[in-house]
């Protein structure tokens, strides 16, 4: 029995293995995925529905995640909450005390900040206490300027949108220079949105809440704020239409970028 030409074809066969299996190592060496970036910056979101209303800090991080960045972020958020709730709040002041964040967001209620005597009496004392609470875990505090409701607010003295963005633009600028911190100008994001574009869909139905899309923009005008450039070209888009997400990061970036206050 010739068994030579049988056991060269094994040795051939052998050999093609090993190199098939060489191949697919080198191959899996080259793929590897790229690790992901560490976080440079950790920020606490303080507020209520405003904030946690389609997961405002997840789209943040989504954002700079687009952008080859990093962000951990944290919320405590409870519906209707006022900051003084949150001033005298035992799970609020453990979260900021639980580590040296880089930010923590200071959301009010979105009437408060609008009237005089509401802020003085309840937001002002409120974001002392906080910014206290702040400083001593070694943070930094970043107010979140809201936005005005859609309709305005008659009941406080407020007929349209534009009356009480201004308010709400005041109160929050008042404390800010009292206390020298940052603000995050959301509500004057959306002001500048709508006069370019009348018929952007901001709010949701009850013209208080935003929608998606005001909740992107208000990412984006946080985005240019924390990394002190423009968000433009992220393609990061929360699932909204590609020129829609563009025209609102350039909003955003023209917003921060351009504005004194910060």
């Amino acid at each position: 029995m010739n068994w030579r030409p049988q056991h060269k074809r094994l040795l051939v066969a052998r050999r093609l293995i090993c190199q098939v299996l060489v191949i697919g190592l080198v191959m899996g060496c080259t793929s590897t995925p790229k690790p992901e970036p560490k976080p440079t910056l950790s920020i606490l979101f303080i507020g209520n529905s405003y904030t946690y209303q389609n997961n405002l800090p997840q789209i943040l991080a989504e954002l700079a995640k687009s952008g080859g960045q990093a962000i951990v972020v944290d919320m405590v958020a409870e519906g209707g909450w006022k900051l003084l709730q949150h001033a005298t709040s035992a799970s609020t002041l453990y979260k900021i005390g639980q580590q040296k964040w880089t930010f923590v967001v200071l959301q009010e209620q979105s009437v408060v900040p609008s009237v005089e005597a509401n802020r003085t009496q309840e937001m002002y004392p409120a974001v002392r206490l906080l910014d206290d609470q702040i400083q001593q875990a070694g943070s930094r505090t970043l107010l979140f300027m809201t936005w005005g409701r859609r309709d305005g607010f008659a009941e406080v003295g407020h007929p349209d949108f534009a009356t009480m963005q201004s308010q709400l633009q005041a109160g929050y600028l008042k404390i800010a220079k009292e206390r020298n911190l940052l603000v995050a100008p959301v509500g004057m994001a959306w002001q500048t949105a709508l006069a370019q574009q009348p018929n952007l869909q901001l709010w949701e139905s009850d013209g208080s809440h935003p929608s998606l899309t005001g909740s992107y923009l208000a990412a984006c005008v946080f985005y240019a704020v924390v990394y002190r450039k423009s968000p433009e070209g992220l393609d990061y888009t929360a699932g909204l239409p590609q020129d829609t997400a563009q025209a609102l990061q350039a909003i955003a970036a023209t917003t921060v970028l351009n504005h004194s206050e910060q």
